[in-house]
């Protein structure tokens, strides 16, 4: 039997939260958050590959994918999608579930540079408020377009972002996602924010680092500077309830060849599961 997965919306001021969802509605709850610029179509490989009894939704963040773009004048800023879910969670009436993320959600920033920082975003967003509408597209030159800004991505699994992040117009497509969302973030978070926040952290965590995306190193292996620092962190402050594993991939491993990190996240799921 297919597992096919169902849209969701969600009531928001300013329009819908859009998802999709696998799996009985009873089932043990799974949010799942795609990186930047993508939506919810970037789990469809690998949710197929994980235990069917499970509910799995996964959002498509403010502006992205088939959810409403956030008023004119109104700036994304990644603490504000912290808003997103708990919209939705609410909704969903989840008070415990498990979280399948995807880049975004990991992000660490600047530290000496914020201040020069905060004034580009002022002066970029200016810019955007100022655009005249998308830029039409031909199928293939919206393919074309995916492929060289992210080299991550091959053809099939560029063609499956597309799915939900393009729409047709009169002509063509256009990009479905905000183009105010590629602006840079002008509320970072510098890394010793993020390792203060680990303090108070009460769950488990399972990394899976891919060898050749943006944590890894060439010349020393899977670890930049700043990804050691995060590991660390954790297994100081979480002690046995943190685990990682390396897999060999790139930044997009999860849609690309899902069955390399599908067997972790079903022995995970399990393992947490049976202590709730």
């Amino acid at each position: 039997m297919a597992f096919v997965p169902k849209e969701l919306r969600f009531n928001v001021p300013w329009g819908v939260l859009a998802a999709k969802a696998w799996g009985p509605s009873e089932g043990q709850p799974v949010l799942c958050l795609h990186g930047w610029l993508d939506n919810a179509n970037t789990f469809d490989r690998l949710i197929p590959l994980l235990p069917q009894d499970h509910y799995y939704v996964a959002l498509d963040f403010s502006g992205h994918g088939k959810s409403s773009h956030i008023p004119k004048g109104m700036r994304y800023q990644y603490l504000d999608y912290v808003s997103d879910i708990h919209r939705v969670i609410t909704s969903l009436g989840w008070r415990r579930f498990s979280i399948i993320g995807h880049s975004m959600g990991g992000v660490v920033g600047v530290k000496d540079v914020l201040l020069s920082h905060m004034k580009k975003t002022v002066t970029q967003y200016s810019r955007f408020e100022g655009a005249n509408g998308a830029k039409v597209y031909t199928a293939e030159e919206a393919l074309q377009r995916l492929l060289n800004g992210n080299q991550s991505l091959n053809y099939d699994t560029a063609k499956v972002l597309l799915q939900r992040g393009t729409k047709p117009v009169p002509g063509g497509v256009v990009f479905s996602r905000d183009i105010r969302i590629t602006m840079i973030n002008s509320v970072p978070i510098t890394l010793e924010q993020a390792l203060y926040m680990m303090k108070s952290l009460q769950c488990d965590v399972y990394v899976i680092l891919a060898n050749e995306g943006p944590a890894a190193d060439s010349e020393r292996g899977v670890s930049t500077d700043v990804a050691q620092s995060i590991l660390t962190g954790f297994k100081e402050n979480l002690k046995e309830r943190f685990k990682y594993t390396v897999v060999d991939g790139n930044h997009f491993v999860h849609l690309n060849e899902p069955e390399k990190i599908a067997r972790i996240i079903v022995n995970q799921l399990y393992y947490i599961h049976s202590r709730l």
